[in-house]
């Protein structure tokens, strides 16, 4: 086991998400706007994307690094081509201690059972509203709610628990969600989790008077369902807990925008491409692929890893003002979410 690498705020590398595809079958607005990721769209050629056995050799190498968790994410993980014999094979990982995935549902019916087979443990479904007009505005393509339903539903039965449910909440368009998603999961034992609306990205045309805050909705939700904290089930969650006062389960919210959680981050990230990003907002990676495709030894790899990760110094959330400003000024560029998962 190496030396667990530490960043420059004394933060561990423990959570690694892996982006299998950038391509997506949703247009969600606040990742990728139909208007600028058409049917044209030319994302990456099969040659520039990270093989399962690649992805494999580099998932052990970070849990050498420390990481105990890891999620599969998108684009929409689902899409990617034989999706089970990857969860096989990093559920084989020795150290790793929990696998997951998120996904925006669509596919998840028909997979879910192979996905728990396989080794997958639990898993994160995007979902933005239940009524169908609302949704089909926010996924961009008009879809309705019956099949990602139906997806969760066989999860469920496929025992792969917790289920969880994300939704992003953007003022004036779908706050009517947060208690009609409370009022049809909390029976179903389903854990909800409210994410304030981010400035992912480049393109989405954030605003912060946009942003419903989690303040809010707590308040919202404990006007019905009378909620009370709950501790964190470990440092670096990124969800703040709260769970019902009559023992029937709990929600989340998600705070990037109005409380920061930089200075308890350890998540890394790995692109489609094979880049190593050490932020949602980063604008840059570090290429593992290139060394890995010349021939590098593991011990080469693990130390890009481990260098990169203590040379970290990303806290965007806690300097959100001053560097939004420069974005908006044309001064930097964040990489596109779709390309590194949420």
């Amino acid at each position: 086991m190496a030396a667990q690498p530490r960043d420059v705020f004394d933060r561990p590398l423990r959570d690694l998400r892996i982006s299998v595809t950038d391509k997506c079958n949703f247009r969600c607005p606040y990742c990728m706007p139909i208007d600028t990721y058409g049917e044209d769209y030319q994302f990456l050629p099969k040659s520039q994307v990270l093989s399962f056995e690649e992805i494999t050799r580099l998932a052990r190498l970070f849990v050498q690094a420390g990481v105990r968790k890891i999620r599969l994410t998108g684009g929409e993980p689902l899409l990617r081509k034989e999706l089970p014999g990857l969860v096989e094979r990093l559920a084989g990982v020795p150290g790793l201690e929990d696998l997951t995935l998120t996904t925006n549902g669509w596919l998840l019916a028909p997979m879910a059972a192979q996905l728990k087979r396989a080794g997958l443990q639990r898993i994160t479904v995007s979902l933005d509203s239940l009524d169908d007009e609302v949704f089909g505005r926010m996924n961009g393509r008009g879809y309705g709610t019956r099949q990602v339903l139906e997806g969760i539903e066989a999860a469920l039965a496929a025992g792969l628990h917790p289920v969880k449910i994300n939704c992003v909440v953007k003022r004036g368009e779908n706050e009517g969600a947060v208690l009609e998603l409370v009022r049809h999961f909390k029976p179903k034992g389903v854990i909800v989790r409210f994410i304030e609306y981010m400035d992912v990205g480049n393109r989405n045309r954030w605003r912060r008077e946009d942003v419903f805050s989690s303040r809010e909705v707590v308040e919202r939700v404990n006007a019905e369902f009378p909620i009370e904290p709950a501790q964190a089930n470990y440092r670096g969650e990124v969800a703040e807990r709260y769970r019902f006062r009559d023992g029937t389960g709990e929600i989340g919210v998600i705070s990037s925008i109005s409380q920061p959680f930089c200075g308890d981050c350890s998540r890394a990230r790995l692109a489609t491409d094979g880049q190593l990003i050490t932020c949602l907002f980063a604008g840059t990676g570090i290429s593992l692929r290139d060394p890995l495709r010349a021939g590098a030894s593991d011990a080469e790899l693990l130390e890009v890893i481990s260098g990169a990760w203590r040379k970290r110094t990303d806290r965007y959330s806690e300097q959100r003002e001053l560097l939004y400003q420069m974005e908006q000024k044309g001064k930097s560029r964040k990489i596109e979410m779709y390309q590194i998962g949420g």
